[in-house]
């Protein structure tokens, strides 16, 4: 491995996954990969940024992981950790501290990862957030049947749309969270706890942020769509989001309260929120680079600046280079995310439309997760997102046009789950 650039340890990032790679090749960094339990690295198919790859059990062996780690850093010192995964984010933060590295802290991890902890910290700063009951066991359901419905039942460690799901009526509550509870069993491996808050109306957006030393740079705000439930299942990305300035501003300031308030002083963000009327109201800020790093795709091809480079330099303990406090980016295009819905459930028995896309010059990326032979759960049971397209315009109006034509243009075929065709 080359001493003359600083090395950055990246836990659970699928390499299929190329942007945050692609990134870290451009900045001269060098990554040792933590893959993935259930993804399978061949050495002469990694990234040309992997130097290395060192195989943890983050979730079944903490203290061996981080023994581990201690030891690499112990006999060839790297420079820095991090993740975009979620559920790993408490674990690079105490790894950071136990090796002296740059990073966000434990208590910061806490307060990212934790919808309850995070609610509670960003309402004592007065910020706009829904009403909500954190409930440490779903026999507690009893604690949120005050709030007004309808209301939004999630799991307190969940990630992407996992078990999210609406209550309408006082009278489905109980059954909800023991649903909802029965999935953090299933696919988290423990119930842990819940959050029920109300539910928001109003169209819903996606906000990067970068952050140093305490100063925060929104790189990017995107618009998510118009989720009504029951389940929240992601369907679009598309950057910038056509805001008025005052309500630009307000999501600025916002985010950047958010930041304070949970003691993220450095690193990339992401922040989903919903507008009422021209108030933002935050549903949740991740301390990663958000989707996998789909996020660096969206903040690079609508400002042409490198989002997932300066994160990786911040981990590594180096200044940003794209972006800086004091500077909002400005748009030069627009750029795209389809999350392909799974429109049903069951065996995949085949995936129409794909294949044309790719020869789309609009169209960088088809990213496929699912492939036929693949089951698919029924909501709110989460399978994961059959694709994502990932496309540039030169306005977001037109990226709208063009996500209208996929609605059409890809379909998924089921046969019942235990049938073999």
């Amino acid at each position: 491995m080359s001493t003359q650039q600083p090395s950055v340890v990246l836990v659970y990032q699928r390499t299929t996954l190329p942007w945050v790679f692609d990134s870290a090749e451009r900045a001269g960094i060098r990554l040792i990969l933590v893959p993935r339990p259930d993804e399978t690295v061949s050495a002469d198919r990694l990234p040309p940024a992997v130097a290395d790859v060192l195989r943890l059990d983050v979730e079944g062996d903490r203290a061996g992981a981080l023994a581990t780690l201690r030891q690499l850093h112990e006999t060839t010192p790297f420079q820095g950790i991090g993740t975009l995964y979620d559920p790993a984010v408490p674990f690079v933060a105490e790894a950071a501290e136990l090796l002296g590295l740059p990073g966000i802290g434990r208590d910061a991890a806490l307060g990212a990862q934790d919808k309850r902890v995070m609610r509670e910290r960003l309402a004592a700063a007065g910020l706009n957030v829904p009403r909500f009951v954190g409930l440490k066991a779903p026999s507690a359901w009893e604690e949120a049947a005050h709030l007004d419905f309808p209301v939004v039942v999630k799991p307190a460690h969940g990630f992407s749309s996992l078990g999210v799901t609406k209550a309408e009526r006082p009278e489905e509550l109980r059954a909800v969270v023991e649903e909802v509870a029965q999935i953090c069993r299933d696919k988290l491996g423990r119930a842990g706890g819940l959050i029920v808050e109300e539910y928001l109306d109003g169209p819903e957006f996606a906000v990067e942020s970068l952050a140093h030393r305490g100063e925060v740079t929104v790189c990017g705000i995107g618009y998510k769509g118009e989720p009504q439930g029951p389940y929240f299942e992601e369907s679009v990305y598309r950057a910038p989001a056509v805001l008025p300035e005052a309500v630009r501003d307000a999501i600025r300031r916002e985010v950047t309260a958010a930041h304070t308030a949970l003691g993220i002083a450095d690193g990339p963000t992401h922040t989903e929120l919903r507008l009422r009327g021209d108030r933002p109201y935050l549903l949740e800020l991740g301390a990663r680079i958000g989707g996998s790093g789909v996020s660096e795709y969206i903040v690079r091809n609508v400002t042409g600046l490198d989002f997932a480079a300066d994160a990786l330099r911040i981990a590594a303990g180096l200044p940003p280079c794209s972006f800086g406090a004091g500077r909002t980016p400005s748009a030069t295009g627009a750029a795209a995310n389809y999350i392909v819905p799974c429109g049903g459930s069951g065996r995949i028995t085949a995936i129409h439309g794909l294949d044309e896309l790719r020869a789309d010059p609009r169209v960088d990326h088809v990213v496929q997760m699912l492939f036929p032979g693949d089951v698919v759960r029924p909501y709110p049971d989460f399978t994961g997102y059959p694709a994502f397209v990932l496309s540039r315009h030169a306005t977001t109006a037109e990226a709208e046009e063009f996500h209208r034509t996929l609605e059409t243009a890809i379909r998924i075929e089921y046969a019942p789950e235990g049938s073999d065709r």
